[in-house]
């Protein structure tokens, strides 16, 4: 009734394909671990989650900045969602504030979610048409 063996007639089964980390991305996402601490540039074609602390611009398809996170610079990016701290500037088209996070910045953005919890200091605006 039960049994250990394969059926020689089924198709093997096909690997698992590892999905973009965004839309419409073929980029993988990269993670800057929470034992770093990096000052200068960082430059993706893909997702940047920052786990540890950055002192620099950064530019990317996505960013996310973790709970432990810390960012303090430039931030170009399509997408934004800060857990943890931030002080700068970012200009993105979608920014989420997590309820944990803590941002002082100037925002430039189209969209833009806050969850209750979030602190925020700094002045928005949004794209001009």
């Amino acid at each position: 009734m039960f049994s250990k063996t394969s059926d020689p007639t089924a198709a093997p089964a096909s690997p698992a394909v590892p999905r973009p980390s965004a839309p419409g991305s073929n980029s993988a996402r990269s993670v800057l671990g929470p034992d770093l601490k990096i000052t200068g540039e960082i430059s993706s074609s893909g997702s940047v989650e920052v786990l540890g602390e950055i002192d620099g611009n950064i530019t990317a398809n996505g960013l996310i900045i973790g709970q432990e996170g810390r960012v303090k610079g430039s931030v170009t990016a399509h997408t934004v969602e800060v857990k943890g701290k931030f002080d700068g500037k970012i200009s993105c088209e979608l920014l989420t504030l997590r309820a944990s996070s803590e941002v002082k910045a100037d925002v430039n953005s189209a969209g833009l979610v806050i969850e209750s919890g979030a602190q925020i200091e700094g002045r928005f605006t949004k794209p001009k048409v």
